[in-house]
C-alpha cells in the first residue's frame, strides 16, 4: 500500500488545569514535523477538555479547545496532558472519560504526570508506566501495584507514558518511527535538533547530579542501583559488587566523577526521595523515614535538616 493510500492517524489530547504546556507542544509539533517531511498530514490531533472550555497552562496562558470529554470523537490514542496539580475543576468528568475510553479497548496515554490521572481510573493495572521522575515516589506509594520505571518513555501495548518534556518528543518519534521507519524518525529529530533519539531502555536522571552524560558506565550503573534500593540501601560491598568493582574503585570513581563519597551520594539521593514524599503525600515522617531506609526518625530529622535546612516537619506543602 502506498503512502498516500495510508489512513490518517488521530491523536486526542485531554487537557487538565496547569497541564504543561511544552510536554503538550512537544508531542503535536513532533507530529507536524512529520506530516510536513512525508509531505502529507498523515497525523491529525484535536484537543480536549472537561467541558469544553479554554484551559490554562502551568504557564499562564489559556488555550482554547475543540471537544468538551462528552464529544470526543474517535482518535487512535487518547493523551492525558497534566502539568502541576493533580486536583482541578472537572476531574470526575476526566475520570470517567478514561475509564470509559479504557472499557471500550482504546489506547490510552500520557504525558508527564497524566500517568497518576491514568492509574487513578484504573488504567494502568497490568501495565508497565512511568512518570516524572519527579513524581514517581509518590506514584509508588499511592499505586504500589503498578510497575513504574524510571525510564524516560514506556509503550505497553496500548498504554504510552512518558516523563514530559523533551521525552514527548521521544514517545512520539517511536511512533513515527514504527509508521515511516528510522529515516524519518531521524529527520524529524534533526528539525529540532534533538540529536539522540532515546528509547525505552534510557533511564531519567536521577540524584543531585543528574546529568551523568560522558561520565563512567559503571558509575552510571552504581547510581541506577542506588537510586532503585532507597528503601533498603545497599552497603558498600554490594554496590561495588554491581558493578563488578571494589569498594575502593567505587570510592575512587565517586571522587574523582562526583567530588563526594558513593556514601553521601546516596545520602542524598535518599533524602531527595524523602522530601518528595513529604511534598506529594500524606504520609506520616515516620513512615517517610522507612520508606527511605532510615530506621531512627531522630537520626532521618537530624539528616533532613542538615541536608535543607529545615525539619521534615516544615517541608510539607501545597502543589504549586
Amino acid at each position: 500500500m502506498s503512502d498516500t493510500a495510508l489512513p490518517v492517524r488521530q491523536f486526542a489530547f485531554l487537557l487538565v488545569d496547569k497541564f504543561s504546556m511544552f510536554s503538550l507542544s512537544a508531542a503535536i509539533d513532533t507530529f507536524r514535523s512529520a506530516n510536513r517531511l512525508v509531505g502529507r498530514d498523515y497525523y491529525a490531533w484535536k484537543t480536549i477538555s472537561a467541558d469544553g472550555e479554554s484551559v490554562m497552562a502551568s504557564n499562564g496562558l489559556p488555550l482554547k479547545v475543540d471537544y468538551a470529554v462528552a464529544d470526543m470523537p474517535p482518535a487512535d490514542i487518547l493523551f492525558v496532558c497534566v502539568g502541576l496539580a493533580l486536583e482541578f475543576p472537572g476531574k470526575s468528568k476526566v475520570l470517567g472519560a478514561l475509564r470509559s475510553w479504557g472499557r471500550r479497548g482504546g489506547a490510552l496515554g500520557a504525558l508527564s504526570v497524566g500517568s497518576y490521572l491514568l492509574a487513578e481510573a484504573g488504567q494502568l493495572e497490568g501495565y508497565r508506566c512511568t512518570i516524572h521522575w519527579e513524581n514517581r515516589a509518590g506514584f509508588q506509594e499511592r499505586f504500589p501495584d503498578i510497575e513504574c520505571t524510571g525510564n524516560v518513555y514506556e509503550i505497553d501495548r496500548k498504554r504510552y507514558t512518558c516523563a514530559g518534556g523533551t521525552t514527548s518528543i521521544d514517545l512520539m518519534l517511536e511512533i513515527v518511527r514504527a509508521d515511516f521507519g528510522a529515516n524519518v524518525a531521524n529527520e524529524v529529530a534533526n528539525q529540532f535538533h534533538h540529536e539522540r533519539i532515546r528509547g525505552t531502555t534510557d533511564r531519567q536522571r536521577v540524584g543531585p547530579e543528574r546529568d551523568l552524560t560522558g561520565k563512567s558506565e559503571k558509575l552510571k550503573k552504581i547510581v541506577a542501583v542506588m537510586a532503585d534500593s532507597l528503601d533498603e540501601p545497599f552497603s558498600a560491598v554490594q554496590l561495588a559488587k554491581s558493578a563488578g568493582l571494589s569498594v575502593r574503585q567505587v570510592e575512587r570513581l565517586f571522587l574523582r566523577h562526583l567530588n563526594m563519597t558513593p556514601g553521601r551520594y546516596y545520602m542524598r539521593l535518599r533524602l531527595e526521595r524523602a522530601r518528595e514524599l513529604l511534598r506529594q503525600t500524606n504520609m506520616p515522617i515516620l513512615d517517610v523515614a522507612i520508606a527511605t531506609g532510615f530506621t531512627s526518625h531522630s537520626y532521618f530529622a537530624q539528616s533532613y535538616r542538615l541536608q535543607f535546612g529545615r525539619p521534615p516537619s516544615e517541608e510539607r506543602r501545597t502543589t504549586y
